[in-house]
């Protein structure tokens, strides 16, 4: 009977287990550390996710209405993108073989989203355009987070918020952000690298050497070779500086062998970025083609160089600057000496008060990270061709090195206060410090928004005209010809709302049409913004340098690796020396369309640049938008943009139009409607 008995056990209820907590940061072990409220909870910082969030809607806003700032931008790389993607488009001499300046894989990075917004819509080009630029405002957003976040957690909370708000508002990264130029480029990748390398160098941190020395190498050999000085800081760091190790004197010949031999592999691992970018080049021109070497050989060793397309003096970034960060600027330019004033008056600021032998001064780990800025400055401004997006990949550390004067300022005034009333106890509980750092920022946001709404207002017709081509006249004509689909009746999606109909605008190759430029073709957006069918050409004016030409439109058999062998082909009309082609015009007698600027209350006119609105006996205004006349107009008025009557009659204003060749377009129509009811 014993077999059958059953033996009850009690046991406690166990405890799940829990995941460990995520390790709390210590907002005070960064190198830059708050004096006052040490114990209170840091201030509000949007997280990673929610920085991202809001940076890209305000970088999505920049995608859909920024300018196109720079001629470089559509003619070097928007049209020979449009050329690999729809066979037609300007060619300059650059991204001619016989120089080959221009990297094919830098703009070949950027297919995919034109390629996949044709999918979706079909000939229509316009959603490639701004499908490019959203992907451009996406990686710089995750690259810009990437540094806030970086600097939020290794150097100072206040620092990392202070930087969000002014990388977020400031004009410089509105204009710069969504630009299709290999500067942009280089400012993505060395954003990337910089935070990385905020962290202080380490023999145990090889990732950091790493990952920041693959991140330089890409900018400057995808993009733009001379933002490899950007790296000099970091690199001296790595091979000099104790950084976050202790070495006594005994180890230090074995220390710095092993930093040099980990720099080194890195930067060995880094040059294999060459092996897919020379391969794509050489390809594409025919030859063995290294343009970071071809850019850097022209722009220093060449006896022609880039002088040949104007000279500026030495303050134009200073100027530039100011209009791009308004307040930031001064901020940014004071940080290496706002650090070594805060060595004398507030030295606690940084953490160590007296460094051993055996390790780095914060001071100078410090100093080595707001350096690059002045030393990309300094090396621009004694060049002497100067353009804006030459300091992109500043930008960036513009805004750190403006946080964190902003901030040793605040520690100025806290030391001021302490030390006039005697008493911390008050400093803490004061608003006078946030005060000011509210309204630097504050006030920076105002005046940028000012700067960027300006651009819009100003400056933006070009774009807008060219949408009024595709949009109002293109399907004017259609229409006047018989061409046009009858719309089907639009679909209600909700009470008050209808669905937009899309115009199949193919018919109008029909029509054989060709849109001139003259004067202003600097101003030009690009093919992408023109509809297919549509021919471009320029008409000659008062400028006397070489305007491009056209990819060669000549049929060749093509091969699955290159599919456009025309990039191989070296044009006749081509030269480096900016001597005017006059190949490259058409007679304006020719075009149906012309986009033209006139001054009314300051005309200019020549033989060559004649005042074409007011010729109404041949031109026909199709569209007009208001254009800035900056040349009569008030320097505040110019820069800045209130709303109201009063600020606007500050200016002088012109038209910038869209003109039709009225008899011409009228017998295409008449031809073109001829003949449909010939074959009805």
């Amino acid at each position: 009977m014993s077999g059958a008995t059953q033996t009850l056990r009690f046991r406690r209820p166990e405890a799940e287990k829990s995941s460990p907590k995520p390790k709390k940061l210590d907002r005070h072990a960064g190198i830059l550390q708050d004096q006052l409220r040490r114990s209170d909870r840091a201030p509000w910082s949007p997280s990673f996710s929610l920085a991202f969030r809001i940076l890209f809607l305000i970088r999505f806003a920049t995608a859909m209405y920024s300018n196109i700032d720079d001629c470089d931008e559509v003619y070097n790389f928007w049209e020979p993108l449009h050329f690999f993607d729809k066979g037609y488009g300007f060619q300059t001499w650059e991204v001619s073989p016989q120089y080959a300046i221009r990297s094919w894989a830098y703009i070949l990075l950027h297919l995919f989203p034109v390629r996949l917004a044709s999918l979706v819509f079909g000939d229509d080009k316009r959603p490639a355009f701004f499908a490019l630029r959203i992907t451009l405002a996406a990686i710089s957003t995750f690259a810009e987070v990437f540094l806030y976040r970086q600097v939020y957690e290794k150097v100072n909370n206040k620092v990392g918020r202070y930087l969000f708000f002014m990388l977020a508002s400031s004009t410089g990264m509105w204009n710069a952000s969504t630009a299709f130029l290999p500067s942009s480029f280089a400012m993505y990748m060395s954003t990337f690298a910089f935070a990385y390398s905020i962290v202080p160098s380490s023999s145990s941190n090889t990732y950091r050497t790493l990952a920041a020395t693959i991140s330089f190498a890409a900018g400057a050999v995808i993009g733009w070779p001379f933002a490899l000085a950007l790296s000099l800081p970091f690199v001296f760091e790595e091979l000099f500086v104790f950084g976050a190790d202790r070495v006594n004197a005994s180890s230090r010949g074995n220390w710095m062998l092993a930093r040099w031999k980990r720099l080194f592999g890195a930067g060995a691992l880094a040059a294999l970025i060459f092996i897919p970018v020379v391969g794509i080049d050489s390809l594409a021109y025919g030859k063995l083609a290294v343009v970071p070497w071809n850019i850097v050989e022209y722009n220093i060793f060449s006896d022609r160089g880039p002088n040949l397309y104007g000279t500026s003096p030495w303050n134009f970034y200073i100027s530039n600057l100011l209009l791009n960060f308004n307040v930031l600027l001064p901020f940014s330019l004071i940080s290496l000496p706002a650090l070594v004033i805060t060595y004398f008056v507030d030295r606690k600021r940084l953490g160590l008060v007296r460094p051993t032998s055996e390790e780095s001064s914060p001071f100078t780990l410090l100093g080595l990270r707001l350096l690059p800025f002045y030393l990309w400055t300094t090396v621009l401004s004694l060049q002497e061709h100067k353009e804006e997006r030459f300091m992109f990949p500043a930008y960036p550390l513009l805004c750190f090195n403006a946080a964190v004067a902003l901030y040793l300022v605040r520690g100025w005034m806290e030391v001021i206060f302490i030390k006039a009333t005697n008493s911390p106890y008050q400093a803490s509980r004061s608003s006078i410090f946030r005060l000011f750092t509210t309204s630097v920022v504050l006030f920076s946001i105002l005046i940028s928004a000012s700067r960027i709404l300006a651009l819009w207002y100003y400056y933006h017709a070009p774009l807008s005209l060219v949408y009024s081509l595709e949009s109002q006249e293109l399907p004017r004509l259609l229409n006047d010809s018989g061409l046009l689909p009858t719309p089907s009746r639009p679909v209600s999606k909700q009470r008050g709302e209808t669905r937009e109909t899309r115009i199949d605008l193919s018919p109008i190759k029909g029509f054989d049409l060709t849109l001139c430029i003259g004067k202003e073709w600097y101003r030009f957006p690009g093919h992408y913004l023109v509809p297919t069918g549509v021919r471009v050409d320029f008409v000659n004016s008062e400028f006397r340098g070489l305007l491009p030409g056209h990819f060669s439109e000549n049929q060749i058999n093509s091969s699955f690796i290159w599919p456009r062998p025309q990039t191989r082909f070296t044009p006749r009309t081509m030269n480096d020396l900016n001597l005017e082609q006059p190949a490259h015009y058409i007679s304006v007698e020719q075009c149906d369309y012309l986009m033209d600027l006139d001054f009314p209350e300051n005309a200019v006119s020549s033989t060559l640049e004649p005042r074409y609105a007011t010729l109404t006996d041949v031109w026909e205004k199709v569209a007009c938008r208001p254009f800035l006349d900056a040349a009569h107009s008030p320097l505040l008025g110019r820069v800045l943009w209130i709303p109201g009557e009063t600020w606007r009659q500050m200016n002088s204003w012109g038209d910038y139009c869209l003109l039709k060749n009225r008899d011409k377009v009228e017998n295409k129509i008449r031809k073109i409607r001829n003949e449909k009811n010939d074959n009805a």
